[in-house]
């Protein structure tokens, strides 16, 4: 079995309330490093990619050159993923230590908080970061998200603003109803600085009245280990609802090959969500379509 990535949680902690993001059910938690080690030196069958995200902010942690030093002493490539409001706190050299191969910034975070920094200064901080990738680090994209297109929820006003700064800063032609009008899903901006496009989404819930079957890229593609060790069939079970075992106290091995586990695959492989979990996710009906076009 093998992954493109798996979500690694070091810290479940964020520091923000992002009105799209669902309140955090688990005690704040941040992975020791030497769990950290153990479980990358079971992860080196199963995967290359490690990207250090299911709920929390890896900007957060003080310590993050360590995580990544171990993440590179073991072979992985890293993806980053954050709000961008501790961009200003992070040394450079950390941002685009060798291991880091991606760096997502969520730029619609900023106008869903209540947030004590203002926009000039947060997106100051996002433009200085791709400055210094354009400048000094070839090897690392940079993805700028900007999932907030849907009807219900647009964010219009905002990204009129933040489309300025953009092509004030990478001399483009951003307009937001062409974006919105053509359902453009990627701009690039420079070389390996992505714009993407996408909408909000809702987080799968127990309490959800959505129920469906489809396949999902989860135990396929990806897998999620949250902080404290429990590893998730993918990285929108950020309360591990699903909790398929624990790496403190199990192999990844014996948890892959659980009954659980290999139900879960089974049902994906026939489009079919054995989960109750599952079955109320909504994300994964948007795979139907590929689903459907990629099967003889």
């Amino acid at each position: 079995m093998h992954f493109n990535r798996v979500n690694i949680e070091i810290t479940n902690i964020c520091g923000l309330a992002c009105s799209f993001c669902p309140p955090k059910v688990n005690a704040s938690k941040t992975m020791p490093l030497d769990l950290f080690e153990k479980i990358l030196i079971q992860l080196r069958h199963y995967t290359k990619v490690l990207a250090f995200h299911v709920m929390g902010d890896p900007l957060t942690l003080s310590n993050l050159q360590d995580y990544l030093d171990i993440a590179d002493r073991y072979g992985f490539e890293v993806e980053l993923t954050t709000s961008g409001y501790y961009l200003g706190r992070i040394k450079v050299k950390t941002l685009f230590h060798k291991a880091v191969r991606q760096l997502n910034i969520s730029l619609n975070s900023y106008n869903k908080n209540s947030l004590n920094m203002p926009f000039s200064e947060y997106i100051k901080n996002v433009l200085d970061t791709c400055l210094h990738k354009i400048k000094d680090y070839p090897k690392p994209f940079i993805n700028l998200r900007l999932w907030n297109l849907d009807d219900k929820q647009s964010e219009a006003e905002y990204n009129e603003l933040l489309f300025e700064r953009l092509n004030s800063f990478f001399n483009t032609e951003l307009e937001t109803k062409e974006i919105y009008k053509d359902k453009i899903k990627s701009i690039r901006l420079a070389p390996k600085v992505l714009l993407n496009f996408d909408s909000y989404f809702e987080w799968p819930s127990l309490n959800s009245s959505h129920e469906s079957d489809a396949t999902c890229y989860g135990l396929k593609s990806h897998i999620g280990i949250l902080a404290n060790a429990t590893v998730v069939p993918c990285c929108l079970d950020g309360d591990g609802v699903i909790a398929l075992g624990n790496l403190n106290d199990e192999t990844l091995e014996d948890i892959l090959n659980s009954k659980r586990a290999q139900e879960m695959i089974e049902g994906f492989r026939n489009s079919k969500a054995v989960e109750e979990l599952c079955k109320k996710c909504s994300y994964k009906d948007k795979f139907k379509k590929t689903y459907q076009v990629l099967s003889p």
